[in-house]
């Protein structure tokens, strides 16, 4: 606003404190916010369509997170849909859409995964479309006439058809029929545009194909037990949306990713571990090389230029619903020339190394086409000083003129609101010249006393627009013609930017898959390097893969977690393959450190399976399919089983699944049962691998049943090793060695295990005394000083009752305190 005033004695002043000279919105929050603002997650909602038919999956998923469709190729699956059931837990979708026209197979599988009230975070919403729905032929209509922000608009139609069979495979009936029913599922629940126009399409940025061969299974417990992933409450208030964190666990000690799509591929990775030796080798050679001393300075370099990738699939999306923010333009800008910050170093690297040879060549020349137009175009500074989009000077000559007639308004406007004041009532002290965007120029003069009614705001020449803090308003015929004469200024330079910012939208979003694909790489780079540094920090060595060898040998191996936390780590090795001990039995005092080698097996295994560098000196690892775990039991009041059966149910999964290419790991099964009962189970379920002979799986079983080996419950053979932690007695004291030897513990050493743990000295005396006579074979007697001593407690506490007695009281009943106390005490007392 531009504004004059006047003292009483009207003489012209500067402009009030009160009105400015050109009214601009306020100033936005700083820079950093508005990074922080961009970068911010919306809740990320996954909808799965499948289709199941003569034994194959069609799948496709639709996430909002970056507003893209994945899908598998048909792939075939087991008639207990095993392979569906591996999607579910992985990405956990929202709903699940599917044909109302299913076999028995299908229905079963969904009406059970309907009826899982206890499934983590919650069970997926289940919905129904008619079969015509899924019909090939409008599948494939949905799929090529849809709006695809990836594509640019100078395609012909013949071009896009084209473009898509390069991405889409069309041979693939059943994931088309899926893509299709997604396509219209989407169009229908209108997903992230449900408060949009009805002619705004969901957004979809691009297609990625998912495979699921190759991969490892590993079950939820499992990842549980191992500690691969621990989510905790956040202890910050300003946490209670997401409400969790990563606790101690392998995934939080090995998430060293600057950007967020980085820690999101390290999840994936760890949740599809692989026996793609060809996949893996690769991981492995680029975090061999940042390793070497000289590339230190280049894995820095490259790590700080990570830290400006953001999240580039959410402002897409916002461009494509033309809800840019002014700090996505900045976050772009950084991001892009970071971007080819990346491409320039990796083109300095040796390009044997695949993923360097993919980011020089794929980082194209369109990456800097964006960030030049972004440079030229958007004024940072005065987009943030106004929060919205701005131009630089010379953009638009238009603009640059409306601009500069905008600032010199305050001076201008002074003039006007002197002439205004000399044609006005000598009882008027001052009087400005304003200008509002959307209502024009108005004249503002201060209220006098005497106008008090409606009818007094009344001037001759004027007219009455509004009240205002004691100001009234008004148009006069000067601000008539400012009006016409310059127009609503504001409105219509910010109309011109917009359009200049909507052709920029459509310059970025017709180089959308260049950024994509600019994102992939950069998170792989990102993993890769988070997973060096931590390989750096803890002495990690690369490990090899044999596909001839059955199992794995690991030499001198470590917890990757638990060396973390204690001051001295011992290491152990292990080793498992061909026909000779696939079944490794370990016993050994409790705390001798059984679970933590059990655990370490798997977590190295594990580790080598997602392409990490593991904390072993040497670590071969075999053609592993699945690792299978009973270590912790999960207990949960919401599946409604005891302990036990939830024991049994992992064994039992163990059983039923586990092939001669599995790792399965076992510890303490049995205990949750009468003793005998759990050792006969536990028995049974290691002879019936034994009887596979070299199909058994490779087993590592800790217990404390020294039974087991005592009673030679297991056949003899080279299938068979027994191995013991090994433990040396110090006068009364039993000092654990943690290392793993071979052979049989000799004892359990409960009772030193229970002095550790602070029970009473006479507690576990009388525990030995009852265990030696257990395995005597000799009754059982109460300890007789313990009963004397009980025996006296009862005579006293009868004798304190009856002193307590009036015995003059008329009311009492000897014989009612006889039957009640004396007769009942007296049955104790021998």
């Amino acid at each position: 606003m531009a504004s004059l005033g006047a003292t009483p004695g009207r003489t012209p002043q500067g402009p009030e404190p009160g009105a400015a000279s050109v009214s601009f919105p306020s100033p936005g929050p700083r820079e950093a916010q508005q990074e922080n603002d961009a970068e911010e997650e919306e809740l990320a909602e996954i909808h799965l369509c499948v289709l199941w038919n003569a034994g194959y999956l069609g799948i496709a998923y639709y996430d909002t997170s970056d507003s893209t469709i994945h899908f598998m190729p048909d792939a075939p699956d087991h008639e207990s849909l095993k392979l569906l059931q591996r999607v579910l837990d992985e990405i956990n979708p929202q709903s699940v859409v599917t044909s109302a026209k299913q076999d028995e197979n299908m229905t079963q599988f969904l009406g059970k995964l309907a009826s899982q009230e206890h499934r983590e975070p919650k069970r997926p919403e289940i919905i129904f479309l008619p079969s015509v729905d899924f019909g090939l032929e409008i599948s494939k209509q949905r799929l090529l006439s849809g709006n695809y922000a990836f594509i640019p608009d100078s395609m012909t139609a013949t071009e896009k058809v084209l473009f898509l069979s390069s991405i889409i495979p069309f041979d693939s009936l059943l994931t088309v029929r899926a893509l299709g029913g997604l396509l219209k599922f989407l169009g229908r629940r209108r997903i992230g545009v449900e408060l949009e126009d009805y002619n705004v399409s969901v957004p979809i940025l691009g297609f990625k194909k998912f495979v699921l061969t190759h991969l490892v299974s590993i079950d939820q417990d499992t990842y549980s037990v191992l500690q691969i992933f621990k989510s905790e409450f956040h202890p910050s208030v300003y946490k209670v949306a997401s409400g969790l964190k990563e606790g101690l666990s392998l995934f939080g000690i090995l998430n060293r990713c600057r950007c967020k799509w980085g820690e999101k591929l390290l999840r994936l990775w760890f949740k599809r571990p692989t026996q793609d030796l060809g996949e893996l080798n690769s991981r492995l050679d680029v975090i061999q090389f940042f390793l070497l001393p000289q590339n230190l300075d280049m894995a820095q370099m490259l790590h700080r230029l990570l830290g400006h990738i953001k999240n580039v699939p959410l402002i897409l999306k916002r461009m494509k619903l033309s809800h840019t923010k002014v700090s996505d333009w900045q976050v772009l800008y950084k991001t892009v020339y970071s971007a080819l910050g990346l491409r320039d170093a990796c083109r300095s690297l040796p390009q044997s190394i695949q993923l360097f040879r993919d980011i020089a060549q794929e980082f194209s020349d369109d990456l800097h086409h964006i960030a030049s137009l972004i440079g030229k175009v958007v004024d940072f500074e005065g987009s943030l000083a106004e929060n919205r989009f701005t131009v630089l000077p010379n953009i638009d000559p238009e603009i640059d003129e409306k601009k500069r007639r905008l600032m010199g308004l305050p001076s201008f406007l002074t003039e006007v609101a002197w002439k205004e004041l000399g044609n006005l009532d000598s009882r008027i002290p001052s009087c400005s010249v304003i200008y509002i965007p959307l209502i024009g120029f108005l004249l503002s003069v201060p209220r006098l006393p005497s106008m008090v009614e409606a009818s007094d705001f009344e001037i001759e020449g004027l007219d009455f627009m509004f009240l205002s803090e004691e100001k009234l308003h008004y148009r006069s015929a000067r601000t008539k013609e400012l009006d016409a004469l310059l127009g609503d200024l504001h409105c219509e330079i910010r109309d011109q930017e917009t359009l200049l910012m909507y052709q920029l939208q459509c310059q970025v979003l017709a180089r959308a898959a260049v950024l994509t694909r600019v994102l992939d790489l950069a998170s792989r780079l990102d993993v890769l390097l988070a997973l060096a540094s931590a390989a750096r920090d803890y002495g990690y060595s690369r490990p090899r893969y044999s596909p001839q060898l059955l199992g794995v040998r690991i030499q001198n191996g470590r917890h990757p977690l638990m060396e973390l936390c204690a001051r001295t780590f011992v290491p152990n090795s292990a080793e498992c393959g061909g026909n000779k001990g696939r079944v490794k039995v370990i016993t050994g005092p409790n705390s001798s450190g059984k679970s933590i080698y059990l655990k370490q097996v798997g977590l190295i295994t594990f580790m080598a399976l997602v392409g990490s560098f593991v904390p072993a000196e040497e670590a071969e690892i075999g053609a592993v399919n699945a690792i299978f775990t009973r270590i912790h039991s999960c207990e949960s009041i919401s599946l409604g089983l005891s302990t036990f059966m939830i024991d049994l149910n992992q064994v039992a999964k163990a059983v039923n699944n586990a092939t001669a290419q599995s790792l399965v790991l076992i510890d303490e099964f049995g205990k949750g049962t009468n003793t005998v009962d759990g050792l006969a189970l536990l028995a049974a379920v290691l002879r019936h691998w034994l009887a596979l002979g070299p199909t058994c799986p490779h087993i590592f079983v800790a217990t404390n049943f020294l039974s087991l080996v005592q009673l030679q419950l297991l056949p003899q053979g080279p299938l068979v090793q027994y191995l013991a932690m090994e433990t040396c007695e110090d006068g009364n004291d039993l000092v654990f060695l943690y290392q793993v030897c071979e052979g049989v513990a000799n004892a359990s050493h409960a009772s030193y295990t229970a002095a550790q743990a602070g029970l009473p000295d006479k507690l576990i005396a009388r525990g030995k005394e009852v265990s030696d006579l257990i395995r005597s074979g000799k009754p059982i007697e109460p300890v007789k000083e313990l009963l004397k001593e009980n025996q006296m407690k009862n005579c006293q506490a009868l004798v304190d009752k009856f002193l307590k007695l009036d015995l003059e009281d008329p009311n009492l009943d000897l014989d009612i305190f006889m039957r009640q106390e004396v007769l009942p005490a007296a049955t104790t007392i021998h």
